[in-house]
């Protein structure tokens, strides 16, 4: 019975097949995350402050996340914007102890070359309002074709609810004739001669609306000849003038 105890092994004193020998500083092997001891935040590989998998403290997780926001840095950055503050305005939220007040900002944003948008936020501070409304106007651009890249190619309409706008393309040298929202919509979008009418409300943002709704349906000669399998000058040719003006005229045109 006594050579029997003596030949018995501690089991603990043997290390398993696979893995390091030496142990980690948590208690256990390095190849299992440390055992309990891994599991801490300064633990193994497998642990919840682990390097590789990117557990709650992980430097490959929070990696990736500065990628993204870098990503997004570098394309704002590539173009200069103009943006426009239309109209600000105190909000208030009635709740069970009173009332919470906040600010609602409208923002209109363009490249001053036939790229315009707008966006529209709240929050409790005005510069985050700001803020959160030139994002949202970023993401919801779009393009209007100009003729010389100076004025709208044809008359138009447009309306939203109450608000009703009236858009007419001019000779150079009119400038912007419009007024409040209107004007900081073809500032943005980098139309410098243009003559505009407003009926109905004065709200700006069935006004904004307004001037969008005709703005989107503007086309360009361009691509009612590509829409119709026909040529620019053919187009252009059909109020009188001769072949020559026309082939002009439709390489003077720029989108």
């Amino acid at each position: 019975m006594a050579d029997e105890n003596n030949n018995e092994q501690p089991i603990a004193a043997e290390a398993p097949q696979g893995v390091d020998n030496a142990p980690a500083a948590g208690g256990g092997y390095q190849g299992q995350g440390g055992g309990r001891g891994g599991r801490g935040p300064g633990g193994g590989n497998r642990g919840r402050g682990g390097n590789d998998r990117g557990g709650r403290g992980g430097n490959d997780r929070g990696g990736r996340r500065d990628d993204r926001r870098g990503r997004g840095g570098d394309d704002e950055g590539g173009e200069e914007l103009i943006e426009k503050l239309v109209h600000i305005n105190r909000v208030s939220k009635t709740v069970k102890g009173g009332k919470r007040f906040g600010f609602a900002a409208l923002v209109v944003v363009g490249d001053g070359k036939g790229r315009v948008g707008f966006g529209h936020s709240k929050a409790r501070e005005v510069p985050e309002a700001i803020t959160k409304a030139t994002a949202s106007a970023k993401k919801k651009m779009v393009r209007v074709p100009l003729k010389e890249g100076r004025t709208l190619h044809h008359d138009g309409k447009g309306h939203f609810g109450a608000g009703k706008v009236n858009v007419r393309t001019a000779p150079a040298g009119t400038g912007i004739i419009a007024g409040g929202p209107m004007r900081a919509v073809f500032e943005s979008l980098g139309v410098h001669d243009v003559v505009t009418k407003s009926v109905g409300t004065s709200n700006p943002y069935n006004m904004i609306r307004a001037t969008f709704d005709a703005l989107t349906n503007q086309t360009s000669p361009k691509s009612v000849a590509q829409r119709r399998g026909k040529k620019v000058a053919d187009l252009l040719g059909r109020g009188g003038a001769s072949e020559v003006e026309a082939e002009a005229a439709a390489e003077a045109i720029a989108e």
